[in-house]
């Protein structure tokens, strides 16, 4: 007698052998197929610095159909230019879909480096990052680069090391992990609350609480001529502090270049400043009219000293710097007449305020540069000074002046009284031919390229 399986058993066997019918003897089962592995950058284009600590890094995303992430391979496989960063100058860390990619420059200049994914099944595809490297800087293990513009010209303290910075070719506040090397975390363009259809070329910034007053330079255009925007004071308001920092634009005031004018002229011109603003007359002249620093007085929430990079007092080799006082600065960014008090002139080696900044003790930093430089090619200084009228300031530092840009933010003061403090400073990149190919970094096409230089000091 013959046992037969009961039906049900019997379909999976009938049904296979009508398959087999249909797609022939010669029928395998395959595993499932992967496709082309992609690779993407988080950017394009990246900076770095010769004996940079910490320079900016890129994310590269990798996948492919059908395999797991974790198993596909980035490598760097060729570079334009070995000289300036070859392949094993780059980095690659992570796992999965997101690795980072960090390049060590080895010389000034550009190299495109390809960047190569191989999936599981040896597929691949490659990707260009375009790097650019600047040169080797005195006290580079304490300098950082903040990326995305070029022009800092003005800086405060976010809180938690985070710094929020003003660049004077736009109108644009950005806010940077002091820190770190990179792009900023976070930046608001302000032209519009302003109604400036240019740059304001703000050059000063004063922290009041959650209140910062920032000023235009004041001043004529490089050439010579007035530009309304320039004359502009007003203000943001800050919420939150250090990543978290928010900014809300506040109130705005247009006469301060004017109402200066008016006063000095109403004093017998001792300042030239009718002279200096008229048509023709360029701002960065030993007679010139160009303001850069700000900062409120002693025990003060309404009087401001505006500070001056040009003219000199008298307006001659070894001049002294100005400061001028608004008493009511507050007022003045709502659009108010400005009123004036005693100018201050300091004896600051013959050279000018490029920026001033006060701490919760009452003691100040001023940094003080060259009326005419756009460089580090003139002396640049770190002066003490302890905001009283009369008394002159004494130097504490001597800045470097062998590398790109000039010093033109000091972003806030350590107590002056204890030794060791640490200051940070930031340069004016703008000017700088940063990559050596004749190009001034203000004019470089991608954001990525250009850069201004944040630098840690010990004071004694």
């Amino acid at each position: 007698m013959t046992v037969r399986p009961p039906a049900s058993r019997l379909l999976p066997t009938a049904t296979a052998v009508a398959l087999l019918a249909v797609l022939g003897p010669a029928a395998t089962v395959h595993a499932a197929s992967t496709g082309t592995p992609t690779i993407r950058l988080s950017a394009a284009y990246l900076s770095g610095a010769v004996g940079a600590s910490g320079d900016p890094v890129v994310t590269v995303t990798v996948a492919q159909s059908g395999a797991d992430a974790s198993g596909l391979t980035v490598t760097p496989s060729t570079s334009s230019r070995s000289t300036v960063a070859g392949t094993g100058d780059v980095r690659v860390t992570g796992t999965g879909g997101s690795r980072t990619v960090a390049v060590t420059a080895r010389a000034r200049g550009y190299a495109d480096l390809t960047l190569k994914v191989t999936g599981t099944d040896g597929k691949s595809a490659t990707t260009t990052l375009h790097y650019a490297a600047s040169p080797a800087v005195r006290h580079a293990a304490d300098a950082r680069y903040l990326t995305g513009a070029s022009d800092a010209s003005a800086a405060v303290d976010a809180g938690g090391g985070y710094v929020l910075v003003a660049n004077d070719e736009d109108n644009t506040l950005r806010l940077y992990d002091g820190s770190a090397s990179g792009a900023p975390v976070r930046s608001w363009s302000l032209s519009s609350a302003l109604g400036a259809s240019k740059e304001v070329d703000i050059e000063g910034a004063a922290r009041v609480g959650n209140t910062v007053y920032w000023t235009g330079s004041l001043g004529n255009n490089k050439d010579g001529e007035y530009k309304a925007d320039r004359n502009t004071v007003f203000t943001t308001t800050l919420s939150g502090s250090g990543a978290a920092t928010s900014v809300a634009f506040g109130t705005a005031g247009h006469r301060l270049r004017d109402d200066l004018v008016a006063w000095d002229k109403a004093n017998g011109d001792r300042y030239g400043f009718a002279a200096a603003t008229a048509d023709g007359q360029t701002p960065k002249q030993v007679d010139g009219f160009n303001v850069e620093g700000l900062e409120f007085a002693p025990g003060s929430t309404t009087t401001a000293y505006v500070g001056f990079r040009a003219p000199l007092v008298p307006p001659s080799e070894g001049g002294k710097a100005l400061l001028v006082p608004v008493t009511d600065m507050d007022q003045v960014a709502r659009g108010a007449k400005a009123a004036f008090g005693t100018p201050v002139e300091l004896d600051l080696g013959g050279l000018s305020v490029r920026d001033l900044r006060r701490n919760d003790k009452g003691q100040y930093l001023i940094v003080a540069g060259s009326w005419a430089a756009e460089d580090n090619s003139a002396p640049y200084a770190l002066y003490r000074w302890d905001g009283v009228a009369g008394h002159q300031p004494v130097k504490v530092l001597d800045l470097p002046t062998a590398d790109a840009g000039g010093w033109e933010s000091v972003v806030s003061v350590p107590d002056l009284d204890v030794s060791g403090g640490r200051v940070q400073l930031i340069t004016d990149d703008g000017s700088a031919d940063l990559y050596g190919d004749g190009t001034q970094a203000k004019d470089l096409a991608h954001p990525e390229w250009q850069k201004s230089r944040s630098t840690f000091f010990t004071l004694g």
